[in-house]
């Protein structure tokens, strides 16, 4: 029966051992002087040669004619490990054996003496699986195992590994693979199996891997079964590299800001049954791989993909700042979040696209920092910057530039009253008159009133509140026992409740209060927080847009900047 190579070509000895001597060399002599630990902790991500050392170590403590402090691999105790005929090696799966009874069972059994070697070897592999309850029962036995007991454990988590039991075991760190060991390896195994390898094929074949020799070899073992002259063609094809043309249009597109482009693509993809969530996680990389070839010099020893793809990689990354791919790979692993959320994967998908192609319109701070780099770059490289003005009229005053963010809350800043004058006017005449009777205020009254700045009591404010509780009802509720003036075009509110300042600068609730307002008096107000005219403020100095400043230092420099 077939045996796949990973099993076939498993070492036997340490020294069989590839990428890991500082551990090798420890455990060999550790078995040649006789100085045993009573617990070992192997420790190292997947395919490094945990449980491989492990069997080793399992068969040179037993082993009746040890070479060197490697099991001779010839004796009826080798053998027998080997063949699994011997019981005194047990190896547990602790992620399906994960209970306190299983550790139970290995504390009664530990008591006895072995069958037929000279000690009882539990490995216990995927040790972080164990429960909290197991932990606590092995704790004992760990510490004060008896003399013919040995324990290893190994683990690729080992942060999920109680202190308690990290302190009573000898701790070996397993180090990935490097690639040119692993390279030497399958060369080795292709020798021995009667297969070609080009050199090329196997630093791909490594780079894939990542430090996993058993993933490497699993890879070699599906080339193998495709050709026995195995290239970089065939392990693209396996490997599944090719075919990713898709990501390469995608970041086009974006470079370009054209939006159609990116979701006619993703269009096609979804048509295609291409999952949303892999898409994101591509093209995340995709971003990533950018990054890398920009800022790293060799960035042939870190990607993976064969020479045409990275001349690819080259080329595009040159045309993006570096500010635009962090901002790209901030903004797709968000997306990839909400898309594990459960929300709609190709809406999140196609909403993200848009934003990376239309950096104005995200306002965080990452948005900005990208257009300021492509406005850089656009000066340096001799492209005239047009900054478009809002026309001005006579009849009324040029309102406040829009800028490229608006902030989320639907306050506006209310205006300030002036300082009165502290001298009093001239008399006019020194005939008093007589004192006219008060008239009622009208509504025109009112409004005149506040036209000219003064706070007038907004009478219809029970209405609003009544056509404000079958809108948003918790919003009303906060607004009970509450007042409102107008001043100028502003309905200033004003609350006792301390939670109201936090409620209404929420968008919905300030749209909710103004729609209610409008229904109610038929006029459009903005809001704002009330503020006696005593205690208001110096008018704050108007907030400028980061770009508005930077086009304006950019004239100071004398770059050539056309308004129209």
């Amino acid at each position: 029966m077939y045996q796949v190579l990973y099993r076939k070509y498993r070492p036997k000895v340490f020294s069989d051992v590839v990428g890991q001597s500082h551990i090798t060399s420890t455990l060999s002599n550790e078995v040649e002087t006789g100085k045993l630990s009573h617990a070992y902790l192997f420790t190292g991500s997947r395919g490094t040669g945990k449980t491989t050392c492990a069997k080793i170590l399992a068969k040179a403590v037993n082993c009746l004619h040890p070479v060197n402090g490697n099991p001779c691999g010839e004796c009826e105790i080798c053998k027998g490990i080997e063949s699994g005929a011997i019981l005194d090696v047990v190896e547990i799966d602790a992620a399906s054996n994960n209970g306190v009874d299983n550790i139970r069972d290995i504390r009664d059994e530990s008591a006895f003496a072995p069958a037929s070697c000279k000690y009882r070897v539990y490995i216990i592999d995927e040790v972080h699986m164990l429960s909290i309850g197991a932990f606590n029962a092995l704790l004992k036995t760990l510490e004060e195992p008896p003399a013919h007991v040995k324990f290893i454990l190994a683990t690729t988590e080992v942060h999920k590994i109680p202190a308690t039991i990290l302190s009573r075991c000898q701790r070996f760190d397993f180090k990935r693979v490097d690639s040119e060991s692993m390279v030497s390896r399958m060369q080795f195994i292709a020798d021995e199996e009667g297969f070609t390898l080009d050199e090329e094929a196997a630093l791909l074949i490594a780079k894939i891997a990542d430090g996993g020799m058993r993933d490497a070899l699993s890879v070699l073992d599906q080339c193998v079964s495709r050709e026995k002259h195995i290239t970089t063609e065939t392990v693209c094809s396996v490997a599944g590299l090719t075919g990713r043309q898709h990501l390469f249009d995608l970041a086009d597109a974006v470079k370009k800001e054209d939006a159609a482009a990116c979701l006619s693509i993703i269009n096609e993809l979804h048509n295609g049954c291409f999952d949303m969530e892999r898409l994101c996680s591509e093209l995340i990389n995709h971003f990533r791989n950018l990054m890398i070839t920009k800022t790293v010099k060799n960035a042939e020893s870190v990607l993976i993909g064969t020479q045409s793809e990275l001349d690819l990689y080259r080329s595009q990354s040159a045309s993006f700042t570096l500010e635009a791919l962090l901002f790209a790979i901030d903004l797709l692993q968000n997306t990839l979040t909400e898309i594990k959320r459960g929300a709609n994967r190709r809406v999140e998908m196609e909403t993200a696209v848009i934003r990376l192609a239309h950096p104005s319109l995200s306002d965080d701070r990452n948005g900005i920092l990208r257009r300021l780099a492509d406005l850089e770059a656009k000066i340096k490289s001799g492209v005239t910057i047009k900054v478009s003005e809002p026309p001005k009229t006579q009849q009324e005053e040029p309102e406040k530039a829009v800028r490229p963010q608006e902030t989320k809350s639907e306050i506006k800043d209310v205006p300030k009253e002036t300082t009165v004058n502290r001298f009093e006017p001239p008399e006019q005449e020194a005939q008093p008159t007589p004192p006219e009777p008060e008239k009622p205020q009208t509504k025109e009254d009112a409004a005149e009133s506040a036209s000219d700045g003064s706070d007038v009591m907004l009478e219809e404010w029970p209405q609003v509140l009544s056509e404000l509780s079958r809108i948003n009802m918790p919003l009303k509720a906060i607004l009970t026992g509450s007042v409102a003036y107008i001043r100028n075009d502003f309905v200033l509110i004003k609350s006792e409740n301390p939670t109201f300042p936090n409620f209404i600068k929420t968008g919905r609730n300030a749209r909710d209060v103004k729609e209610a307002i409008l229904r109610t008096t038929g006029r459009s107000y903005r809001l704002g927080i009330y503020t006696p005219k005593a205690e208001a403020e110096p008018k704050e100095q108007k907030k400028t847009d980061p770009l508005d400043t930077f086009l304006e230092k950019a004239k100071g420099l004398g770059v050539n900047i056309q308004s129209e």
